[in-house]
């Protein structure tokens, strides 16, 4: 059963995800964490900003770990496949044909209107993981952060992979400075 809900979850990612990686993180996300509850949304941005890290399309990086979380190698074999067979299939079709109708108006017209859809689902992504944020480093630190990464990558044109790279790091590398986070560690290896 598992196996047909992860053909199923990453297939409609696949055929539904128009315009590549950016706009099937949404739908990823609506599969995996709204409707199948693989995993919650703090794993599931965990594992969006470590896809971003490495290189390859995003969701077939995803879809292969969220597969191999769910099913092991098949389940990764499975994902990834039903995510990438989709494209191939359309790929096919829609090159045959989309040179004889692509300077009609209404080709034309829904190419365009895709672009604020995606736009409108990355945005509401945003938000929702705006929002994450909040709760864990409150309002100010978070649109610092907005604010910082946001010149780093557009000011400057640092490549987003280092950025997340490096927040990854320092959290790693940061210790907890909580006293009573420090008092239970210190009570739980005294007994």
């Amino acid at each position: 059963m598992k196996h047909l809900q992860l053909f199923l979850a990453f297939f409609r990612v696949g055929i539904l995800g128009y315009g590549g990686g950016p706009s099937s993180i949404p739908l990823v996300h609506k599969e995996v964490v709204d409707k199948y509850k693989w995993m919650n949304d703090d794993e599931f941005a965990d594992v969006l900003a470590l896809g971003n890290t490495l290189p390859g399309p995003i969701a077939t990086k995803m879809a292969g770990y969220i597969g191999y979380r769910v099913a092991g190698i098949l389940g990764l074999i499975n994902a990834t496949l039903s995510t990438i067979i989709p494209t191939i299939i359309l790929m096919i079709v829609l090159l045959t044909t989309i040179s004889s109708v692509k300077d009609y108006p209404w080709v034309q017209g829904m190419t365009a209107a895709v672009v604020p859809v995606v736009g409108v689902m990355l945005a509401t992504l945003t938000w929702d993981f705006f929002k994450k944020s909040q709760k864990s480093l409150g309002w100010l630190k978070s649109l610092i952060l907005i604010v910082i990464s946001f010149f780093l990558m557009e000011v400057f044109g640092l490549h987003p992979a280092i950025l997340i790279g490096v927040l990854l790091l320092a959290a790693i590398i940061k210790k907890d400075k909580d006293p009573k986070t420090e008092r239970k560690i210190e009570r739980g290896n005294a007994s």
